[in-house]
């Protein structure tokens, strides 16, 4: 056989095997394959491994969180094997990142707008930043940050998820006191932004959203209604009586943490009205006491990361946490289990997604 036929990564094998071989390793063993030969690098490297894995089913699908302490530091975390990475400094100018969206598409990380929640010790005044447009994203296979296109319109506190490949963010406040209902979309192959539809209405609540069925949902809380963007050319209103508190999806299904239980919001498949039932899936009392914490999906686990826990009758100061709790939701009896606390990371979280790659 000839050399150009023939693999430069695996002596004997051609190319095309070779490249299967290496997209089945996981990604917990990049950093040290990267080392064996500059082939072998620039092949981990290459958006080509990342179109194997999705062709062969080896994609894997990691957390990744950002808490309070240390700032601007993100990690991510391996469900398969229990444990956690640490990511560069995120290079942002902008100093305890705050406030912001963050989402994964095209096998890379997005954190977009946001602000400083930083204090000066000494006078107690923040830094001043509350809203920007500024976007990053992290390549997990080169190991490092990018500056990316800013967004239309700078913003905080506001909705941001991925869909069909597409970053969507809506809604959210450019200042303390202004809400704004403007829209957008990102498309991560072209590095570009254009206008949505507005939002139908604006409130002056923190913003977020939420896929299901295939469609941006997008909630304010403290309000019922819900805000959805039908084929991206209009808003549709609905109220579906959600209940309140951290919501996260699970396998296309809502889950929300209220009165010390986890809820899932169901629809019956029978019903035509947009009515959702709250069933039960378990009790969790130990997270009355437990704030600032981050809730999401991953796989058919819910995962509730970080958080602190306040002065109280046991507890005279504030106790920042790593730990890291998983309930099966899916299981035919859900029950509670401790996943590895976060190595690096502690205390309130400040953004939490789920990367595919």
């Amino acid at each position: 056989m000839t050399h150009d036929i023939m693999s430069a990564l695996i002596e004997g094998l051609p190319d095309a095997v070779a490249h299967h071989c290496l997209a089945r390793v996981p990604f917990y063993y990049h950093q040290n394959l990267r080392l064996v030969s500059r082939s072998w690098r620039a092949a981990l490297c290459s958006s080509e491994l990342l179109k194997v894995r999705r062709e062969i089913g080896a994609s894997e699908e990691l957390l990744c969180v950002l808490a309070f302490d240390p700032e601007n530091v993100w990690q991510l975390y391996d469900p398969c094997r229990d444990h956690w990475l640490t990511l560069p400094v995120m290079p942002s100018q902008i100093r305890h990142l705050a406030r912001f969206g963050v989402t994964s598409v095209a096998g890379k990380l997005f954190v977009l707008g946001g602000g400083s929640d930083r204090v000066d010790p000494l006078t107690g005044d923040h830094d001043g930043i509350f809203a920007t447009s500024e976007v990053w994203s992290y390549d997990p296979l080169y190991h490092e940050w990018a500056r990316r296109a800013n967004m239309l319109v700078p913003r905080a506190m506001f909705a941001c998820c991925s869909i069909d490949g597409k970053i969507i963010v809506a809604g959210g406040f450019t200042s303390f006191r202004k809400s704004i209902s403007k829209a957008e979309i990102y498309d991560p192959d072209t590095d570009t932004w254009r206008s949505l539809p507005d939002l139908l209405h604006t409130h002056t609540s923190v913003c977020s959203g939420v896929v299901i069925d295939g469609k941006i949902h997008v909630l304010h809380k403290g309000l019922s209604v819900v805000q959805i963007l039908e084929d991206r050319q209009q808003w549709s209103v609905k109220d579906f009586g959600w209940l309140q508190g951290p919501m996260a999806v699970v396998r296309e299904e809502l889950y929300v943490l209220n009165g010390g239980f986890i809820l899932k919001q169901h629809k019956e498949s029978s019903q035509k009205d947009n009515t959702f039932l709250d069933k039960l899936v378990s009790s969790a009392p130990e997270f009355k006491s437990r704030i600032g914490f981050g809730m999401i999906g991953l796989g058919d686990d819910l995962y509730v990361i970080g958080g602190v826990i306040g002065p109280g009758p046991t507890n005279q100061s504030i106790k920042q946490l790593r730990d890291v709790d998983v309930l099966s939701v899916n299981s035919k009896w859900p029950i509670w289990r401790q996943a590895s606390p976060m190595t690096r990371c502690s205390g309130s979280i400040l953004g939490c997604a789920v990367l595919k790659i």
